[in-house]
């Protein structure tokens, strides 16, 4: 079992013809499933033609009913990629995954307000995707050092989800998911949202939660994680200064009148029982010794 996506997970690329796009899709496509998976693209003034293959509509719409896409991905420029987000809400998808960075703030309010009472989850913007390993990948992490298992990762910064899940799976530790939340100040689901599906899935043992400086999303779900959560978590900032001096996170993150400074939320977290460390080099070997 996974959370979120899985085999049976039909993808539609909006901006698949942008060499971004292309990249990508093909790269997933080539991935686990992928073949089944990716089924349509999405590009107006191309509708009818195909990229290797993979079907190109008009419309979000179009291509779920001819395929039955459940799923967008979006590699469509800043200006343009908030209204990719809401055609795919129009559309009823079940999860847009939006990757694309850089979408105006103001964009993306407007965006989060249209979605109220939708029935569409958002991941991103400015985020890697989603992998269930050996399944099926939707972003732009590398699928190579993922392997299947039974360790969950949620994490605000792409980076350093793929550092966590590299030293996982050194260590013998696959993952059931990978979820890049993204690391805009307005953005989809958050920690609490993930670690909620990760707390009810049956195949997840424990989890890796990493979040950056700036806001109170991680607090939240540190506090929800000490009144709920009946697996262990593993906890890491990004924007604490690592050993050899150098600081970690997105250059987004952004303390607000003294609030959300890393070692204020890895003080909350500690508080919260979760095990945290303030090297990112640790993540694995702080997991692998929670496990024991």
């Amino acid at each position: 079992m996974s959370i979120l996506i899985d085999k049976n997970t039909r993808v539609v690329t909006q901006g698949i013809t942008g060499k971004t796009g292309q990249f990508h899709t093909r790269n997933s496509r080539d991935y686990a499933n992928g073949k089944a998976c990716y089924v349509a693209g999405v590009n107006p003034k191309k509708a009818g033609e195909d990229f290797e293959g993979i079907p190109i509509y008009g419309t979000v719409a179009e291509a779920k009913k001819q395929t039955g896409a459940n799923v967008s991905v979006i590699y469509v420029p800043p200006p343009f990629a908030a209204a990719a987000i809401d055609e795919a809400v129009d559309a009823e998808l079940d999860l847009v995954i939006c990757i694309t960075e850089g979408i105006p703030v103001r964009d993306m309010i407007r965006t989060k307000q249209r979605m109220i009472g939708r029935k569409t989850l958002l991941i991103g913007p400015n985020c890697p995707g989603v992998i269930t390993p050996e399944e099926i990948k939707i972003g732009i992490m590398p699928g190579h050092i993922h392997k299947k298992g039974r360790i969950g990762v949620v994490s605000r910064s792409g980076t350093l989800t793929y550092e966590s899940v590299g030293q996982l799976s050194a260590l013998g530790y696959g993952q059931s998911s990978a979820v890049g939340i993204g690391g805009d100040p307005v953005n989809g689901l958050k920690h609490i949202d993930i670690m909620r599906m990760f707390n009810d899935d049956p195949d997840t043992d424990a989890v890796i939660m990493i979040g950056e400086i700036g806001g109170s999303d991680e607090e939240e779900a540190a506090r929800w994680v000490k009144a709920n959560m009946r697996k262990p978590v593993v906890g890491f900032i990004a924007g604490v200064t690592a050993p050899e001096g150098k600081r970690m996170g997105h250059a987004g993150a952004i303390i607000s009148g003294g609030k959300g400074t890393a070692q204020e939320k890895l003080a909350v977290m500690e508080e919260c029982g979760i095990k945290v460390t303030r090297n990112p080099a640790d993540m694995g070997k702080l997991l692998k010794s929670v496990l024991k």
